[in-house]
């Protein structure tokens, strides 16, 4: 309904029931479903085509509140009480009236709840907005209307047969022969052979080479065959009776397939390498065991020791999964520590003080407290859990995860699990595993079986096709994105986007239209992003604007629809993205907005997915035109709220100077003697980290680039591996390399004093001849220029 030139939404009392936490476990006896191989998957070699013209197209008009509730219909047993919390000391010291069932207090500090806002700044600009008309009478009727036949409809949405990203093929397709017969093309068929054979390198592991295939036969432990029946309750794995107490309360009752799996060889104390869908279980895979060995350790004042490290890539994930960590050990004297960063400091180090049993943490705030919190060490770790392993591993922790790993004692028991698992040797070796135990209980990087998937194409108009295609679609995504946000998705959705810019953009946007939205993402401070996590989950907010900060491991229960704002360039982050909905068994659906440079990922999802799966969305052109026009008419509004927020943020910012002034005059005795906080690595290192953790994301984002063949490799790995091209190129030349190569190696001294072994008789015939050794003519060369 439209009042005064504003969206009002109309809401039922009932029509927003209390939302429970999250579900981290199936609680029916329905499981997902295996994904089944359909004739779709072409075999090894063979290329596949892009095609989803032939699949179920879905019509945009809109769903009714019977429909959405049908969608989103729970199959599982719910977690009541199930709370997603900090400990009291960190909520009252670092966060100061912060609490999830406290509405509103989230981020409050004093005065700082009175300041102007964001949101304060877009309702003092949106009494000027208009909606189209055309979008006023669908959201009005919306309630009565039904989707129909697509072919019915299929006269009011733009024509199907223009071939995917008109804009790039338009001129291609006219200079052909207006006489030729052609038929239907298929809107995301392939252009050429070359895409096809690029779409096929999708980085998956099916096409290992034999000697890799060899390398992880070594390094993993042999598969047993067993004939145990598989488990179908947690009480048969004889666990002990508080610890059963507490599965019942959360009402685990029967263990998932990556539990029932994980659970028996992580009792045993092996190091275990786990891969399984998103919400399929994997944090309560890992507590379970854990919490049962715990419950056998010694209980003396002098053995109170910290024997557990559960690593995780955010503070989300963290706080999360010691939030399960709490609940699933209620009933059992089983202390557990959160430290990332964002918290209190002061509480953290009081917690480490008394030695808790199991410390969830984030890399960098957990090193923070190894180097300079007083009397605390990891010395004593006997297990390491690294949840999301995978992101763990990556540039962007690399330097983190080796200073953790070379502090802790190397016998231990190490479980890494990640819904993307790497089984790459190189990346895992650097741990330390003792024989890991590979346990991918799903095809490698699928989806959830009951997830619909849905692509919708961003087609570039005919006026703008002159400028550039990557800007044209930019300007387009926005309007399709609002056009299924006001039309059909309107509760409970997470929206992804690349950038945090365009997260805030895009909530002032969504503001200045009516709609209640939260953004998430890092320039937020601690209590902020927490406070917004609050917000969607109490259903206070319908949209969750967010970056990839939310896409691994953040369980939210009701969660019915995802929508990527652009497509990721690689799978790992698709997938992630796509498993926030249709977790534990239940329903759910994604829709992803496809433009001309994401084809190559959209092959490798097809086929992957059975084509039961996915659908097509047709939009209705006249609409997305239209909230195109409203949205290009917002950009002054954009930009002054935009302005006004930067000038309220340079004055808080003087503020805050002003009271370090202060502080600094008022306390300088106290704070010079406070000793310095120190760092592993210098500064200059550690900003080229952060700098390679930024390439590396914006190259899992922009599919337009090529992958770098070089990235994650040394130096002097590089240059092996151009000098390997190089031979492969000349066999003959290579062999001759090769054996220079072996002869210097053989002449290199091993211990100081030795004497070098004569070369080899082929080394001798290879190497080249000259008037001296190499040696001599290097050291004749330096004198020379000496």
């Amino acid at each position: 309904m439209v009042q005064g030139g504003k969206m009002v939404r109309q809401r039922k009392a009932s029509s927003r029931p209390a939302r429970d936490d999250f579900v981290m476990t199936l609680d029916s006896d329905d499981e997902p479903e295996p994904v089944k191989e359909t004739p779709s998957v072409a075999p090894t070699g063979k290329k596949v085509k892009a095609r989803i013209s032939e699949r179920e197209k879905v019509v945009d008009k809109g769903t009714t509140a019977a429909e959405r509730a049908n969608e989103g219909e729970d199959e599982g047993m719910e977690m009541s009480g199930f709370e997603f919390d900090v400990d009291d000391a960190q909520a009252q010291t670092g966060m100061q009236g912060w609490d999830f069932h406290v509405g509103g207090a989230a981020g409050a500090h004093g005065a700082e709840a009175e300041r102007l806002t964001v949101d304060d700044i877009i309702e003092r600009h949106r009494g000027d907005v208009h909606l189209p008309a055309v979008l006023q009478e669908d959201m009005e009727e919306d309630e009565a209307l039904i989707d129909g036949d697509a072919e019915a409809l299929h006269d009011d949405t733009e024509s199907d047969d223009e071939g995917f990203g008109d804009g790039a093929r338009a001129a291609k397709r006219q200079a052909q022969d207006e006489d030729e017969d052609e038929d239907e093309e298929d809107p995301l068929e392939d252009e050429d052979e070359n895409e096809e054979a690029a779409a096929d390198d999708d980085g998956s592991a099916s096409d290992v080479s034999e000697a890799t295939r060899e390398r992880q036969a070594a390094y993993f432990a042999k598969e047993e065959t067993s004939d145990a029946p598989i488990a179908t309750s947690f009480a048969s794995f004889q666990l002990s009776r508080a610890l059963l107490r507490g599965l019942a309360a959360l009402h685990f009752q029967k263990p998932t397939p990556i539990q029932a799996r994980t659970i028996p060889l992580a009792l045993a104390g092996k190091d275990i390498v786990a891969g399984a869908v998103t919400g399929s279980g994997k944090t309560a895979a890992f507590l379970v065991p854990i919490l049962e060995r715990l419950s056998y350790r010694q209980r003396g004042v002098e053995d109170a020791k910290s024997r557990v490290v559960v690593l995780c890539p955010t503070r989300e994930l963290a706080i999360q999964c010691h939030s399960v960590g709490q609940a699933l050990a209620r009933f059992m004297d089983v202390r557990f520590c959160l430290c990332v960063g964002g918290l209190s400091l002061k509480a953290q180090e009081a917690e480490l003080k008394q030695r808790p049993d199991i410390l969830v943490a984030t890399p960098g705030r957990l090193i923070d407290h190894m180097r300079n919190s007083s009397s605390f060490g990891i010395e004593d770790i006997e297990i390491l859990v690294m949840d999301e392993a995978d992101r763990m591993l990556e540039d962007g922790f690399q330097d983190e995860l080796n200073e953790i790993v070379r502090m802790c004692p190397a016998k231990r028991q190490t479980m890494l699990f990640s819904a993307t698992m790497t089984e790459d040797v190189d990346q895992l070796v650097r741990l330390s595993l003792r024989q890991p135990v590979r346990l991918f209980v799903d095809p490698k990087r699928t989806t959830a079986a009951k997830l619909v998937q849905e692509f919708v194409r961003v087609r570039v108009p005919s006026h703008l096709h002159g400028r550039d295609l990557h800007q044209a679609e930019d300007q387009q995504r926005a309007s399709l994105l609002l056009t299924l946000c006001m039309r059909t998705f309107r509760t409970q959705v997470i929206i992804f986007v690349r950038s945090k810019k365009l997260a805030h953009q895009l909530k002032i946007l969504f503001g200045l239209l009516g709609l209640s939205a939260a953004e998430l993402h890092g320039d937020l401070s601690q209590e902020q992003r927490l406070q917004s996590l609050s917000q969607f989950r109490d259903g206070k907010v319908d949209f969750l604007l967010a970056t990839d900060l939310a896409s691994r491991g953040i369980d939210i229960r009701g969660v019915q629809t995802v929508i990527n704002y652009d497509m990721p360039a690689q799978m790992e982050p698709y997938l992630h993205r796509v498993g926030r909905t249709a977790r534990a068994g239940r329903q759910g659906r994604s829709v992803t907005l496809v433009g001309e440079s994401d084809r190559r990922m959209l092959k490798a999802v097809l086929k992957r997915t059975p084509p039961e799966q996915v659908k097509h969305r047709l939009m209705p052109s006249d609409v997305v035109q239209q909230l195109a026009e409203t949205i290009a008419s917002l950009k002054t509004e954009i930009e002054q709220i935009l302005a006004e927020e930067k000038e309220e943020r340079a004055m808080r910012q003087a503020e805050m100077e002003v009271q370090k002034s202060e502080n600094m005059i008022a306390h300088q005795d106290e704070i010079y003697s406070r000793p310095a906080r120190t760092w592993f690595q210098s500064d200059r290192a550690k900003a080229d980290a952060k700098a390679a953790a930024g390439a590396a994301y914006a190259a899992q984002m922009d599919g337009t680039k090529k992958k770098d063949r070089f990235a994650g490799l040394s130096r002097k790995k590089r240059r092996n591996k151009l000098m390997r091209e190089e031979d492969a190129k000349d066999a003959q030349q290579g062999e001759v390399r090769a054996a220079i190569r072996a002869a210097k190696r053989s002449q290199r001294p091993q211990q100081l004093g030795a004497t070098r072994a004569p070369p080899t008789k082929r080394a001798r015939s290879a190497a080249p001849r000259s008037k001296g050794s190499a040696f001599s003519a290097d050291m004749s060369s330096r004198g020379r220029r000496s």
